[in-house]
């Protein structure tokens, strides 16, 4: 007890920190779960955190497009697929194709006030989403694929982007991914 009581808050929290990853890798299927459960926990609570310095802060626009990501998490609650760090991923990057689209259409309908709303929104939301790739790390991925299929033209098309969608499952835009194959297969 006396040993805790001389350690600073941060190397206090380090030091759960690290057990908590321990049990993320033993072998008991519940150590993984409650390490999943404080990621997703996390992200609600830094959305709430934000929220709350958004509204002291008084940014108006941030504070919209963050509630939009809680309503996304509180739908995931409810949903039958459940709260999980994928699902929240993938209702995310949904959302955030969803706002580009749209600010593509008040491009071409010349409403740039609408535009900038749209694509604000979109940049928020993808702070909280995991790092995406550049397209040269796509394609340099795209070519081992390729290779281990043994894709030889476009009619192999399928098969490339079937092994592609699961190796960049959040990490790429899937469209970005099929122009590369084609582009790739010729």
């Amino acid at each position: 007890m006396a040993v805790i009581a001389r350690l600073s808050l941060e190397e206090l929290l380090l030091i759960i920190n690290k057990l908590i990853f321990i049990s993320a890798l033993s072998d008991k299927p519940e150590g993984r779960f409650y390490f999943k459960q404080i990621l997703i926990m996390n992200i609600e609570e830094q959305i709430n955190t934000d929220i709350k310095s958004a509204m002291l802060a008084k940014e108006a626009k941030k504070l919209e497009a963050l509630r939009a990501i809680k309503s996304v998490i509180l739908l995931l609650k409810t949903s039958p697929e459940g709260l999980s760090e994928d699902s929240v991923n993938k209702a995310l990057q949904k959302e955030v194709k969803k706002r580009k689209e749209s600010a593509e259409i008040y491009k071409t309908q010349n409403r740039a006030d609408l535009e900038e709303t749209e694509l604000f929104q979109a940049n928020v939301m993808e702070a909280y989403l995991p790092k995406q790739l550049s397209e040269e790390e796509i394609k340099a991925e795209l070519q081992k694929i390729i290779t281990q299929v043994g894709a030889n033209g476009a009619g192999d098309m399928g098969k490339v982007m079937g092994a592609a969608s699961k190796a960049f499952a959040g990490k790429a835009d899937n469209k970005i991914v099929s122009a590369l194959v084609k582009q790739l297969l010729g």
